[in-house]
């Protein structure tokens, strides 16, 4: 348990995602260049709509970006900021919002007591079928999901390597948004607003690439623990990747999709 931020059981399959964030929670920030641009366009989604909520959940806040921006746009809004990794939540300014320790798909929220829940890459680590339900039960009639998560065509170059070593799962499967509107609407959702984009982010060679990555806990794939690559599969691997080069370095794509939809 963390000392400081009430905590609730995480489920077992997501123990190592949380232990990855934790021991990354002191470097995230220093990589996280496409995750800033996510949070950024869906402020501005956000921002450009007629609602002033006066309750606002960031559900997945890692190390707390987006809450000086939210604060800047609603700045009479109470925040609460949520995320499963207490390590994160240790990185955040003191007194932008008040944080709480737990998993998205088990929210220690009341339900209909918040006008707003935002979450910006977080829900690709949960099932939205559990997810989005959970979500919906905390927002008031009419309150509002605003959204940003990642899509099936996420580090895709890295996928595409990794044919010319083996046959394993490297890179996790994230859902599309066909799925996501389904699962929101099943949910008692109605879709106000959508987008799709992929976004870059960029590294000098394959061995720091993979490292920011790591840092970023988008490896994690729930397989089973495999040994090191051998140094022959790993010149495949570089050579592989290679062909994805461009004038910035090598590639990591982020499928990524926002919505705004408004509870029923």
């Amino acid at each position: 348990r963390s000392r400081g931020f009430p905590v609730t059981r995480t489920p077992a399959p997501k123990r190592a995602v949380r232990a990855a964030f934790d021991k990354a929670a002191g470097h995230y920030d220093a990589v996280a260049s496409v995750q800033r641009t996510a949070c950024d366009h869906l402020l501005a989604l956000v921002s450009s709509q007629d609602f002033s909520p006066d309750r606002i959940l960031d559900a997945g806040c890692g190390t707390g970006y987006a809450l000086a921006g939210l604060k800047r746009s609603f700045p009479a809004a109470d925040l609460l900021a949520l995320d499963f990794a207490p390590a994160m939540l240790r990185q955040h300014a003191p007194g932008l919002a008040r944080p709480l320790c737990a998993d998205l798909e088990h929210l220690p929220i009341a339900g209909a007591s918040l006008d707003a829940l935002w979450s910006s890459y977080a829900l690709q680590w949960c099932n939205p079928q559990r997810a989005l339900p959970e979500l919906a039960r905390s927002l008031r009639p009419s309150g509002q999901l605003w959204l940003a998560t990642l899509g099936p065509g996420t580090l895709g170059e890295l996928r595409e390597a990794f044919l010319h070593v083996d046959n394993n799962e490297h890179v996790l499967n994230f859902q599309p948004p066909e799925a996501i509107i389904k699962a929101a609407e099943s949910a008692g959702l109605r879709v106000l607003n959508s987008e799709r984009r992929t976004l870059h982010a960029w590294a000098p060679d394959l061995r720091n690439l993979l490292s920011d990555i790591k840092t970023l806990g988008a490896h994690q794939t729930g397989a089973a623990h495999r040994p090191p690559l051998g140094k022959s599969a790993w010149l495949r691997l570089v050579a592989a990747y290679e062909a994805y080069r461009g004038p910035n370095g090598l590639p990591a794509s982020y499928d990524t999709f926002w919505l705004i939809a408004e509870k029923i």
